[in-house]
């Protein structure tokens, strides 16, 4: 292998900035058996390995001291079965060229979370989402995997083939091996329309049940500090294509959402007395518009602001209460929130470790800039979700343990002991998995 397992001495760092590591070696595999090497030379050697993808997760679940494995050569599209309406992916494959590919197959994925620069592998083992009433996580649309576990095997699961296997790694958060492919549904590209409408808090939240029912996908946001959200309904449309003008798309999408909103953040930042002020500018900012294009033009937006994110799953029947809570939290304390509160939702699903695993859910994501101080509103925030029984999202900061999450999860300890029998040595823990998974 040239290059695939050097030394290094080099600082790895997330996306958000708000975890750094220093790997004893870097590898970069090309191969499946090339990654299986990498794997039991690092076992032999007494490290432990993680894979890594573009780092957009906020909490530590790549970080390693050991072998850090990055995917950037285990990338492309192995196979397309039409016949099944499959698409079988490499691991390291960021979505943003999954999608495109597939759009020129003419193929789509049923649903997507809102950004896409994550890796497909990264991006369903944290349990990344988007918001739908029918169609749940990138995840849910998995059909099989190949993962490499901690004695070099390579596994094939599927619901038919090692399906206990299956049920975990699908959101594996690192933990039971390296996926090195997995198999998505996909079904002939689609248009969908999507209606962006600012609506105040009252009304959305009184009205939540209703909209999430009537629409496949919806969405919205709460600014702090003012009683506006604004809301996104996406549903299937017969066409034609409408999306929206090159001028119009850059104002909304860059110059208002990352430009201005960047700016606005930066003086929140330096000057917390004017973010009131300033929220309730942009929660006015944004009008009312609709557009019709494929879904990942739909689905997703570019996110060019950093920033550091807590996100919790409640039951859905629990969020408007949620809600209602934390604002009553925001209004009554001396925090200045400057980034809009997000709440989606999904349906049930059958993974062990989803946070959607067994009951109908709604997701309450709350953001700072980076940088901004966010220990007190995140520690606040959680207190509320975990009244609700919350999960919070694999990826994102959190500051719950095994003793909790084992109280959220039925399935919890199915995870855990299949986790003991895969990788009894923890050739693929960290510190993290220690905290959330226990010993």
């Amino acid at each position: 292998m040239t290059d695939t397992y050097a030394r290094t001495t080099s600082t790895w760092r997330n996306w958000a900035g708000t975890v750094t590591a220093r790997p004893a070696r870097i590898a970069s595999p090309a191969s499946v058996d090339e990654l299986v090497d990498v794997v039991l030379r690092a076992r032999a050697d007494g490290l432990r390995v993680k894979p890594v993808g573009t780092g957009h997760s906020f909490t530590s679940t790549a970080a390693t001291d050991g072998v850090l494995i990055r995917p950037d050569l285990l990338t492309g599209i192995r196979d397309i079965d039409r016949t099944r309406m499959t698409v079988t992916v490499e691991a390291g494959t960021p979505l943003k060229r999954l999608n495109t590919a597939l759009a020129r197959e003419g193929l789509s994925l049923t649903n997507m979370g809102d950004i896409m620069e994550q890796t497909i592998a990264g991006a369903t083992a944290t349990g990344t989402h988007g918001t739908g009433r029918d169609s749940g996580s990138i995840s849910a649309q998995i059909r099989a995997l190949e993962l490499v576990t901690a004695d070099g095997t390579v596994r094939v699961c599927s619901p038919e083939e090692d399906p206990e296997v299956f049920a975990a790694a699908r959101v594996g958060i690192g933990a039971l091996g390296v996926i090195t492919a997995v198999t998505l549904a996909v079904e002939p590209v689609f248009l969908l329309t999507a209606r962006e409408e600012p609506m105040s808090f009252d009304r959305v939240t009184a009205d939540f049940d209703a909209l999430v029912a009537e629409n496949e996908h919806f969405e919205f946001y709460w600014f702090p500090h003012t009683g506006n959200c604004t809301t996104k309904r996406n549903n299937r449309s017969a066409g034609p294509a409408a999306p929206p003008g090159r001028a119009s798309a850059w104002v909304d999408d860059e110059l208002l959402s990352n430009g201005v909103f960047r700016v606005a953040c930066a003086l929140g930042r330096a000057v917390p007395a004017t973010i009131p002020s300033i929220a309730r500018l942009s929660s006015r900012a944004l009008s009312t518009r609709t557009y019709t294009d494929i879904p990942y033009k739909v689905f997703t937006s570019p996110r060019r602001v950093r920033f550091v994110e807590m996100e919790y799953a409640v039951p859905r029947e629990h969020a408007v209460a949620a809600l209602r809570e934390v604002k009553a939290m925001v209004e009554r304390s001396p925090l200045k929130i400057s980034f809009p509160v997000e709440v989606r939702t999904a349906p049930a699903d059958d993974m062990t470790l989803s946070t959607a695993s067994g009951r109908d859910s709604a997701y309450i994501a709350v953001h700072l800039y980076r940088g901004t101080p966010h220990r007190s509103y995140f520690t606040a925030v959680e207190r509320i979700m975990t009244a609700h029984s919350g999960r919070p999202h694999w990826g994102k900061i959190h500051t719950r343990d095994a003793a909790y999450l084992s109280g959220v999860y039925p399935r919890f300890g199915e995870f855990t002991t299949l986790r003991d029998r895969l990788d009894p040595d923890r050739v693929f823990g960290n510190d993290y998995l220690r905290r959330v998974l226990g010993d």
